[in-house]
């Protein structure tokens, strides 16, 4: 059910830049109807590129609830309901399951940099509270914190955990997970530079910031990879490999708004303490974006 080419989906806002840039519901849903005419295999809610740690809880609960209701069963959408407070992860999961999502992605404890033992009490706590799928999601770059494949194992024994978001681009780390939580735990990756590879070595797909964007090629990449077709997908990487790179120009989601508000998509929306891109790194994206065949 969820392989391929997710989107980490952006939250669009009116134009400004401020503490409390209201969210720009009619763009979102254009943004979703783009996303499943173009074969984006799934879209991921309020994640990092969602400014989830900017939104609300309530603000949370009701984007992810316009999100499944405009996607309406056309393909999965799975909840950002991640958070350093296990008791507000299990909050923000809840609201998720209660609206309608097919799964949560919930990112590792940030800040407060727990043990993996604590890791592994803070998931298990999660998952046998609220009953819907869930998906561990490890990124060290962000949150201080890595979540170990040993531990990444031991939770998916629970029921209820299906797999993982892996996003620190050390590719061994697929092979060590899918030996020991078995060909049914689902592997994907967070870093769109690395994708194709990941899923060569075994991966099932990818939660992506370069599918805002290129939604289109991103799918096609990885169905091509998936089905062991090396040259194909490697062609697809070479187009977007500029583009993968340069969405992290400046701290995602600035750059990757910037696009799309480039293309006509959103306005030039974001909160505080996220600011508008600088000028100095619109060549870049520009030159990234012609080889990718964007614009």
């Amino acid at each position: 059910m969820f392989t391929g080419s997710m989107v980490a989906i952006v939250t669009p806002m009116l134009t400004g830049v401020g503490p409390d840039t209201k969210i720009d519901s009619p763009a979102l849903e254009n943004l979703l109807e783009f996303h499943i005419e173009q074969g984006t295999d799934a879209i991921v809610a309020v994640g990092t590129t969602g400014e989830s740690a900017t939104l609300t809880e309530e603000e949370h609960c009701i984007v992810i609830k316009q999100i499944v209701d405009i996607v309406n069963g056309r393909i999965p959408v799975i909840a950002g309901t991640g958070a350093n407070s296990t008791i507000e992860a299990i909050s923000l999961t809840k609201c998720a399951k209660e609206v309608g999502a097919d799964a949560c992605l919930l990112v590792t404890p940030y800040y407060n940099k727990p043990t993996q033992e604590g890791l592994y009490l803070h998931y298990k706590a999660v998952a046998e509270t609220i009953d819907i799928p869930q998906i561990l999601y490890n990124v060290p770059s962000r949150t201080a914190c890595d979540m170990l494949p040993d531990t990444i194992v031991r939770l998916s024994t629970i029921k209820n955990i299906i797999g993982v978001k892996e996003a620190t681009a050390d590719l061994a780390r697929v092979k060590q997970i899918r030996n020991g939580a078995g060909a049914d735990f689902l592997l994907l990756t967070g870093d769109d530079e690395t994708t194709k590879d990941f899923i060569l070595e075994g991966g099932d797909g990818v939660i992506s910031v370069t599918a805002n964007v290129a939604p289109r090629a991103m799918h096609e990449m990885c169905m091509l990879a998936l089905s062991g077709d090396i040259d194909g997908a490697s062609n697809l990487d070479d187009m977007l490999k500029d583009l993968h790179k340069e969405l992290f120009v400046e701290s995602n989601p600035i750059p990757v708004k910037w696009v799309l508000h480039k293309l006509g998509f959103i306005q030039a929306g974001i909160r505080l303490p996220m600011t508008w891109m600088s000028e100095s790194a619109e060549l870049k994206l520009l030159d990234a974006m012609k080889q990718a065949g964007v614009i």
